[in-house]
C-alpha cells in the first residue's frame, strides 16, 4: 500500500471513502463499481504532426464509482450516486478540482418516478450514449465527432432531475439546473428534457436541450449577454437480431449550443468557429461478428451559419470480448473538414488532434 504517497487532499479523500467502503457495505449496501479502460491512440493529420500515445479511456472513460440504497418502506427507496474519473496511464484524477467529477448524486425512488439531486448527466447525453450511437460515445468513431456532446451539454452542476417509471414502453425525464448567479434567476441556467418508446426490437427517443449563457455584472465587470442556445434530437434504434440499426438527427441553434471539442485550431489556417445554426446525421450499425461485435457509422454535420463549416465523417471498429468483463478493441476513425472546420476524431476522454485516429486498447468492468 502507498497511500501515504498520495498528493493532494481530494486522491487522500477517495483513498479514505475506499477504506471505509467494506465495513460499510454489510450495513447499507454499498456498492464499488468502475471502469478500467486503456489504449493505444494514434492521430493524424493535425497541424502539430502525428502522435501516437497511451491514453486512458478511449473506449469509456476510466472511473471508479460508489452507490448504495436504503429502503426506506412502502416502495420508497434513497440511494446516492458518487463517481470519479481518473487515468490508468497517470494514475492521476481526471479532475485537478473535483474530486466525484461524473457524477454526484442522493436520490429517492419510488413506484411514481425517480427524483435525483447534484451534478449529473443531461437527457441530452444520455440519448446520445443509449439510444443514437452505435459506439456508445465512445472509441474513434464517437458520435462526439460531429455532435454537440461536450461541455453542460453531457453533464450540469446543481441539477434537479425527475425520470418517470416505464408505462407500456414509454418514459420520460426533466431537468433543471440553478445557475446560482446572484441577482438573476435565468442566467446560466439550463434545462433539458428526454421522452421516448422502448419495445422489444425498437426504441425511439427525443431529446431537448437548453440553456442560458447570460452572465450577471459584477462592481467591478460587466454583465455578458449571450442569449440561449438550444439543442434538438430525434434518435432511434432497431434491432433486427443478425443487425442492429442506428439513426439520428440534431439541430442546434445560438452561441455555445455546439461548442467545439478541440478549440485549439488543431489544423492551422483559417480558424475554426463553433457553429451557431447546424444540424447533424447519423447512420450506423452494430452486428455479431465471429465472437465479438462489429461498428461502424456515418456522419454529416451541415453549418449554416456564413461560414459553412461543413464536415463528414466514419468509423469502423471492432471489440472482441476476452470474458464477461474484460474486452480488447480496434477502432478507426476518420473526417473530412470543409471551410476551415475543426472537427477532430475525438475519442470517449480526449477530444482528438487531427482529421483521422485509431484505438487499440483493452477495457475492464469491475
Amino acid at each position: 500500500m502507498k497511500q501515504r504517497n498520495f498528493a493532494t487532499p481530494l486522491v487522500t479523500a477517495m483513498a479514505l471513502a475506499l477504506a471505509a467502503a467494506a465495513p460499510v457495505h454489510a450495513q447499507s449496501n454499498v456498492t464499488i463499481y468502475g471502469i478500467a479502460d486503456v489504449g493505444i491512440v494514434g492521430e493524424r493529420g493535425g497541424a502539430d504532426g502525428n502522435v501516437t500515445k497511451l491514453t486512458s479511456g478511449p473506449a469509456a472513460s476510466s472511473r471508479i464509482g460508489f452507490k448504495g440504497t436504503e429502503d426506506l418502506g412502502g416502495g420508497l427507496s434513497a440511494f446516492f450516486i458518487l463517481e470519479a474519473g481518473y487515468s490508468i496511464d497517470t494514475g492521476m484524477q481526471a479532475s485537478s478540482t473535483m474530486l466525484f467529477n461524473r457524477q454526484a448524486l442522493i436520490g429517492l425512488k419510488s413506484t411514481a418516478g425517480t427524483l435525483m439531486l447534484g451534478r449529473q448527466t443531461t437527457p441530452y447525453h444520455n440519448t446520445l450514449v443509449a439510444v443514437a450511437d452505435p459506439f456508445a460515445t465512445g472509441y474513434a468513431g464517437t458520435i462526439k465527432n460531429t455532435f454537440p456532446d461536450w461541455g453542460t451539454n453531457v453533464r450540469t452542476n446543481n441539477t434537479v432531475m425527475y425520470a418517470s417509471p416505464d408505462v407500456r414502453g414509454w418514459n420520460g425525464d426533466v431537468a433543471y439546473s440553478f445557475g446560482e448567479q446572484a441577482g438573476s434567476e435565468a442566467a446560466g441556467r439550463q434545462v433539458g428534457t428526454s421522452f421516448g418508446y422502448s419495445n422489444g426490437p425498437l426504441v425511439v427517443r427525443f431529446a431537448y436541450n437548453h440553456k442560458n449563457n447570460d452572465v450577471v455584472g459584477t462592481p467591478t465587470t460587466p454583465a455578458v449577454i449571450r442569449g440561449s442556445a438550444s439543442n434538438k434530437l430525434l434518435a432511434a434504434n432497431y434491432n433486427f437480431g443478425v443487425i442492429k440499426l442506428f439513426a439520428a438527427v440534431g439541430i442546434d441553434k445560438g452561441f455555445n449550443a455546439a461548442p467545439l471539442g478541440n478549440t485549439g485550431n488543431p489544423y492551422g489556417g483559417v480558424p475554426p468557429t463553433a457553429s451557431t445554426d447546424g444540424r447533424e446525421a447519423l447512420l450506423g450499425f452494430t452486428m455479431p461478428l465471429s465472437t465479438g461485435t462489429l461498428m461502424a457509422s456515418v456522419m454529416r454535420k451541415d453549418d449554416r451559419t456564413a461560414f459553412n463549416q461543413d464536415a463528414n465523417t466514419w468509423g469502423v471498429g471492432y471489440v472482441y470480448p476476452v470474458s464477461k468483463r474484460t474486452s480488447l478493441y480496434g477502432v478507426y476513425g476518420s473526417i473530412s473538414n470543409r471551410n476551415g472546420a475543426g472537427y477532430t476524431v475525438a475519442n470517449n476522454s480526449e477530444a482528438g488532434s487531427g482529421d483521422r485516429a485509431y484505438n487499440l486498447g483493452l477495457r475492464h468492468n469491475f
